[in-house]
């Protein structure tokens, strides 16, 4: 509030806002179910194919985080095309889980949805600056309580915890076994993300448990 020319910056950054919002209204009314695009900073951005291993760490978590939500109820697993719109941009997480607070306010036709409690990005070349930097911000900026960052080349999981405002990383391995404090109780071998024996045996224990 020192500056002099406080308000003339404000109306610029004003006039900018509103033009970026004109460009976000237009990415609604042209988004494609079929593509993989999101909003990010002003910018349309639309993900290109991803490599096997990526596929692959995403669909070993999917097979055992939906599972255990599911069987224990505690809400909604969204899955690659959840549209999550932030106060500025809109996402699709690669996982992304809703606890049962958010999750009983959904509809079948819902196509955009608020900050997740969890989310889970697997790193690609094309994605991961936005991962590790703006997605990492904002994620914390709206309450999301608990992210991974999943890297599929070296089969090594980050796993962030918010506190008071920002991420604090809890836990960066690629062996042991990594606890979620935003999914109550799930728990999984970490190397179950890359491994098919190892995530066939944790999705036994998770259906037998």
């Amino acid at each position: 509030m020192e500056m002099p020319d406080v308000v003339l910056f404000a109306r610029k950054l004003d006039a900018a806002l509103k033009a970026e919002q004109t460009k976000r209204e237009h990415f609604y009314k042209t988004i494609d179910e079929n593509k993989k695009m999101e909003f990010i900073n002003g910018e349309i951005f639309f993900q290109s194919p991803v490599k096997m291993r990526h596929n692959s760490a995403m669909i070993a978590i999917t097979n055992l985080l939906v599972p255990f939500v599911k069987k224990q109820s505690l809400g909604y697993v969204g899955v690659e095309k959840i549209l999550v719109s932030l106060t500025r941009n809109d996402y699709e997480p690669d996982i992304c889980f809703f606890g049962s607070e958010k999750a009983k306010d959904f509809e079948s036709t819902q196509m955009q949805f608020p900050a997740p409690d969890f989310v889970v990005e697997i790193l690609s070349t094309s994605t991961k600056r936005h991962d590790r930097e703006t997605k990492f911000q904002d994620y914390a900026a709206h309450g999301v309580a608990e992210y991974w960052i999943v890297d599929a080349e070296i089969e090594k999981v980050e796993q962030y915890f918010l506190q008071d405002g920002y991420y604090k990383l809890e836990e960066k391995s690629g062996d042991g076994v990594i606890k979620s404090i935003a999914v109550e109780g799930f728990q999984i071998p970490i190397r179950a993300i890359f491994d098919d024996a190892v995530n066939l045996s944790a999705l036994t224990k998770i259906i037998s448990g």
